[in-house]
């Protein structure tokens, strides 16, 4: 096991939090436990029924699946709708296209077998190929997951595609923020050696935190400078990239490999 005696870590997560948490402490992290989102499960949205009974209304020609949990969100809404069935039946028929490992299990799990999964896992290949593929006039439902991704779905209605947009969960701001404006204030004043991000809108989120308090220059400098900001892939850096914010990220997008970069970035060097 790694050594991060003396090592303080800002953990932004809510899904999975506990898991992330153990495995640090477990390397000798002290651990800040801060979310920056609550994921909210909408089994009872008008929307997302609206969308899935637009889905049945027609034939679909393609379906991308952008995430695993996502995915298994809506079709356990559907179920309580009573739609699942005819869903799964609509679904078989189409064309899947998925953006990683994680949308693969879950297509695989309920029966349907994807045509093409994104070899890097993002979001630019998964709309990219779905773009190579043709979407002109082409019934297209995307599985959205917390994030409306404007910039891709975009593109493939300018392309012509017949877009469903298909949203079972959205992020919000946790009900208790004292944690986050915490974590903020350790990272400010150096208590904090490193965050952690596994989700594009957790790192937007403290951006938007410091913007709030002012501090947002100032949290600019510390994560250029001696504060260590990990990722868990490209999407979640996004928000820090665009803000010119350097990234840790491992090879894979998995949380293991999340834990085990910042064992060796962070703990002692290796004689």
């Amino acid at each position: 096991m790694g050594d991060l005696s003396g090592i303080t870590i800002g953990v932004t997560a809510e899904r999975r939090a506990e898991e992330f948490i153990g495995a640090l402490e477990r390397n000798g992290a002290t651990v800040r436990h801060a979310p920056l989102i609550h994921i909210v499960p909408l089994p009872g949205d008008e929307r997302l029924r609206a969308a899935t009974e637009e889905v049945l209304a027609e034939p679909l020609d393609l379906l991308a699946v952008t995430t695993g949990a996502g995915f298994r969100g809506w079709m356990e809404a559907a179920e309580g709708w009573g739609l699942r069935d005819p869903l799964l039946a609509s679904l078989t028929r189409a064309r899947v296209f998925v953006r990683g490992p994680k949308g693969k299990g879950a297509v695989r799990g309920l029966g349907l077998t994807e045509e093409w999964a994104a070899p890097e896992e993002s979001n630019r290949e998964l709309f990219g190929h779905l773009l190579e593929a043709g979407v002109v006039g082409a019934r297209v439902a995307v599985q959205l997951h917390g994030s409306p991704l404007t910039e891709h779905v975009s593109r493939l209605r300018a392309a012509g595609a017949r877009l469903i947009e298909v949203q079972p969960y959205r992020w919000e701001w946790p009900s208790d923020l004292h944690p986050a404006h915490e974590l903020l204030a350790g990272v400010l004043d150096g208590r904090v050696q490193a965050l952690a991000f596994t989700s594009a809108p957790a790192s937007a989120n403290m951006l938007d935190l410091a913007r709030e308090r002012g501090a947002y220059d100032e949290l600019l400098r510390a994560l250029r400078g001696d504060v260590v900001c990990a990722c868990v892939g490209p999407v979640t850096a996004a928000p820090f990239t665009e803000a010119g914010v350097p990234t840790l990220q491992p090879e894979r997008q998995r949380l293991g490999a999340l834990v085990k970069l910042l064992v060796s970035e962070l703990g002692p060097p290796r004689g």
